[in-house]
């Protein structure tokens, strides 16, 4: 069974991107960020033809996520709890049955807290806190349960071609990666570093002055595993490749497979 994330960077103007993808390479769940649409006008034809069932969470022109599943999910959840005065439309989450049992799917967009010195980044590090007590939850029913998404969050310099340049970044501030490590320090495995410690694996290339063509990229999509679904786990990768093709995202797809 294999399971992706991919912040899409507006579905409306990568629809097409997207949907190439999901043909290629068909992957039973995909968690999509940064949909940037309501949940009326998302578009769930040419995702439903393909065989995907449809769960979103939407907000206008801004943020949303979204569950695309070859079987329907079930008890759906929409919105991190903690705080009912955010409207952010960040997390979607729901319940997989395979033939081993229930597994639990979190796909989450999590703030990227610039600039620095505004309420923006206190509200990243809120959510973090939010999430960890989220993941507590998850954890103590002991049933497997992924965390997949756009963390925005460099967790080590490796993850990115150039660190010092995001010194001064909420994405690599000590109090961003330290909430990082505290959900990996609940018992969660990441799975990108636990197929390889290799350098250079990135995820992200900004648009601006040729990061792509010069892999000047960072690490921040990131796939977290509950004990229960790492005891499934069989394989991961990065579709790196979906960075070069037309009107791309500036994200690619992000995936793990597990026995079913």
């Amino acid at each position: 069974m294999k399971i992706a994330t991919w912040n899409i960077n507006g579905v409306k103007a990568r629809i097409d991107t997207v949907l190439e993808w999901l043909k290629e390479a068909s992957p039973d769940v995909a968690c999509l960020q940064e949909i940037k649409s309501i949940d009326e006008n998302f578009p769930r034809q040419p995702f439903e033809d393909l065989g995907y069932a449809v769960e979103t969470h939407g907000q206008k022109g801004f943020n949303g996520v979204a569950l695309l599943s070859k079987t329907p999910l079930a008890d759906i959840q929409r919105g991190l709890s903690g705080n009912d005065a955010d409207e952010q439309a960040r997390y979607i989450e729901g319940t997989l049955s395979t033939d081993s049992g229930q597994i639990r799917i979190g796909c989450l967009y999590l703030p990227n807290g610039n600039p620095l010195g505004t309420e923006k980044f206190p509200y990243k590090l809120e959510w973090m806190d939010r999430l960890i007590a989220h993941a507590q939850k998850r954890l103590s029913e002991e049933t497997p349960f992924l965390l997949l998404g756009d963390y925005n969050v460099i967790p080590d310099p490796v993850d990115a071609k150039n660190p010092q340049n995001w010194l001064e970044d909420a994405l690599f501030q000590p109090e961003s990666r330290q909430r990082f490590r505290a959900l990996t320090h609940l018992g969660l495995t990441e799975a990108v570093r636990s197929c390889s410690e290799a350098p250079e694996t990135f995820t992200f290339w900004d648009y601006q002055a040729g990061a792509w063509q010069k892999n000047n990229g960072i690490r921040i999509d990131h796939i977290l595993m509950s004990p229960q679904a790492t005891d499934r786990f069989s394989g991961c990768g990065i579709d790196k490749h979906v960075r070069g093709w037309e009107k791309p995202s500036d994200h690619v797809p992000v995936w793990l497979k597990l026995a079913a």
